[in-house]
């Protein structure tokens, strides 16, 4: 990705030096899942990102799963579960980056959240609305937050009671050398789906979720959260279009991304950790169904192809 020399993101809240003492965990896994994690839909076409109308009609009808399990936010993104059945669990023995290595991911999360920024504040435009864009914490080791305590074997998660997205930096090392995805636009795809979340809070679509889970069983409430998740990668595709219009695209970077989406399919990830899958577990989606609705949204440019709630995933 062609991302050294670009403006970065002010909304970057770096606590990598205040540690944190840790008051309680949120279990979880990679990318994001229970308290927070989630992504948005919106109409317009490659050259009219607009259709926000459609997007929030589309979140709010269906929402996203909060807490199903009981789990941490931050696996819901991943693709990694602590849930009886099946789910994996992020381990916390991965190396840390280099103080060097650091810096520069630091910049490249900057950088990345920017380009995330200019995108949806031209999508909410076009339909006369303001993007409250989220703030993106950077930490090490444990933080607070409004969905409880996170810890580095969360991953990268979004709160929807604080609006923010956390990350320790850690877990870019862990996702090259655990999950078999390495490269700068893996990274990427990472932070654009929890950015997705955001979107899929500020307009309604988690605080809906959250509404109806209390009536659903958790088979019902995991086959929900995966058509949230799905609707996260398409979005994060979405981007990607975005980001190859502004030249920002290496070649292999959406092979890159691809790759990340296979990895973190609920179906490779236990398959891995147990030997095998069991579906009705699910809540993030399968390898190839996160792998179709990235690249979806990243044929399209459209947030209005991304609606993952109306027939089939």
């Amino acid at each position: 990705m062609k991302w050294r020399g670009r403006e970065q993101s002010s909304n970057i809240e770096d606590r990598r030096s205040q540690g944190g003492g840790f008051r309680g965990g949120l279990g979880g896994g990679p990318f994001g899942q229970g308290g927070g994690g989630f992504r948005i839909p919106s109409g317009g076409g490659r050259g009219s990102r607009g259709g926000m109308g459609t997007l929030i009609g589309i979140v709010v009808v269906l929402g996203i799963i909060w807490f199903v399990t009981g789990e941490n936010p931050i696996d819901m993104l991943s693709g990694n579960s602590s849930s009886s059945g099946g789910g994996t669990t992020m381990s916390s023995s991965a190396s840390a980056p280099t103080s060097g290595d650091q810096a520069e991911l630091r910049d490249f999360v900057g950088v990345v959240v920017k380009e995330t920024e200019d995108l949806w504040t031209q999508v909410f435009a076009q339909q006369n609305e303001r993007y409250p864009a989220p703030k993106v914490v950077l930490f090490s080791g444990q933080t607070d937050t409004a969905c409880g305590t996170a810890d580095s074997a969360t991953g990268p998660f979004y709160c929807p009671g604080d609006q923010k997205v956390y990350i320790d930096l850690s877990f870019y090392d862990q996702l090259r050398s655990q999950f078999g995805a390495p490269g700068d636009f893996a990274q990427a795809y990472v932070l654009a789906h929890e950015v997705g979340h955001h979107i899929q809070n500020i307009t309604g679509v988690l605080p809906e979720f959250n509404r109806r889970r209390a009536s659903m069983s958790q088979e019902q409430a995991n086959a929900y959260s995966v058509r949230v998740e799905l609707q996260a990668d398409c979005y994060a595709g979405v981007w990607a279009n975005y980001a190859g219009q502004e030249d920002l695209l290496d070649n292999g970077d959406i092979e890159e991304a691809l790759n990340a989406a296979n990895q973190i399919g609920d179906d490779t990830l236990q398959k891995k950790m147990q030997g095998f899958a069991v579906p009705k577990t699910f809540n993030h989606g399968t390898s190839a169904q996160r792998k179709n609705w990235f690249e979806r949204g990243y044929q399209s440019g459209n947030p209005g192809d991304c609606d993952t709630f109306s027939g089939s995933v």
